[in-house]
């Protein structure tokens, strides 16, 4: 059986209910809307987010899962579609997944209008119900979300991003989500304050190896969807290169400096790069942050007792971890 159907399997059921009611969420009164919506759904990806959002809330709710848990799972898909909408706008990227990007066939204009159509639609899921918990831990993601944006765009005209800036990055970018989808799947169950507290630490935690991770494929050789150097191309300065130029000596560091601002498109320099940040540990190093990180982790759901769903928990963390794309 294959790592994700391995994950779903104690939350399949609520998975394939949740389908029909994440595809009802989106529907409108405006072809247009319905016709892109509809493109979304059917190039979906795993749906990691949604079940770590059935997972959470079966483990902490005696494997009872009530409307309340699906709506939080449908604002999360929600909000997290329209911001992988708004960020191909962002990134000018005419790809998704493999297919063409919501931009690259209807154009930016119409693209910026569905991703604030889809965050909208997620706000008044909580709103109508009066799930005005829920609604706070989604506003707050995406304040975060943004932040983290905006935080690495202002770092990278400069290239004076530390490790401790990296990790604040990273931490709103992308930990952000997974820790909201951990809380929302504790809060969606009311159960205590203190476990939904632990559940969005749990998150976050998956969050912050999740992209040392996928900072570690820019190095690698595997064909994984992303050209090799890309971060680098974009000037985007992760674990890997941060740990690397605080090792390099002044001329070392001067040099590797100037390919990332002024040779960034240059596919020997780039390669060059890539082996210098190899060679100064830069890799080693971010393996070992991201697997400090994968065992905080697993020490939170030691605290929980044995089930199918922290066993899923534990195979999603690993799966995180060992993943090839």
């Amino acid at each position: 059986m294959k790592a994700v159907e391995r994950i779903k399997a104690p939350i399949y059921e609520e998975m394939e209910l949740f389908e029909q009611k994440f595809t009802a969420s989106m529907s409108s009164n405006v072809a247009l809307i319905n016709r892109i919506t509809h493109f979304i759904v059917n190039r979906k990806g795993k749906q990691m987010r949604p079940m770590f959002v059935f997972l959470v809330a079966k483990m902490l709710g005696k494997g009872k899962v009530t409307e309340r848990v699906y709506r939080g799972a449908a604002v999360i898909e929600l909000i997290h579609t329209a911001t992988l909408v708004h960020d191909d706008v962002i990134d000018d990227s005419h790809q998704r997944r493999g297919f063409f990007s919501v931009n690259a066939l209807w154009k930016n204009k119409i693209a910026v209008l569905v991703g604030d159509f889809l965050l909208s639609k997620g706000q008044l899921l909580t709103v109508e119900h009066e799930d005005f918990d829920l609604l706070k831990i989604i506003s707050v993601a995406v304040r975060e979300m943004s932040q983290g944006e905006l935080l690495q765009i202002e770092k990278s005209r400069h290239l004076d991003i530390t490790e401790e800036v990296y990790y604040e990055i990273i931490r709103q970018k992308t930990a952000t989500l997974l820790a909201t989808c951990c809380e929302m799947g504790a809060q969606s169950v009311n159960a205590p304050a203190t476990d939904v507290e632990k559940m969005r630490l749990f998150g976050e935690t998956i969050g912050m190896a999740f992209q040392i991770k996928d900072d570690l494929f820019d190095y690698g050789t595997a064909k994984i969807g992303k050209p090799l150097g890309i971060d680098i191309k974009e000037q985007k300065m992760t674990l890997p290169l941060i740990h690397a130029l605080q090792q390099a000596s002044a001329s070392q560091r001067k040099q590797m400096i100037n390919v990332v601002k002024n040779k960034n498109t240059d596919k020997a320099a780039v390669k060059q790069l890539i082996e210098q940040v190899k060679t100064l540990g830069g890799l080693d190093y971010a393996v070992a942050q991201m697997k400090i990180y994968q065992q905080k982790a697993l020490d939170i759901l030691a605290d929980y007792p044995q089930s199918d769903y922290r066993e899923s928990l534990e195979l999603m963390l690993n799966y995180v971890i060992d993943r090839k794309h």
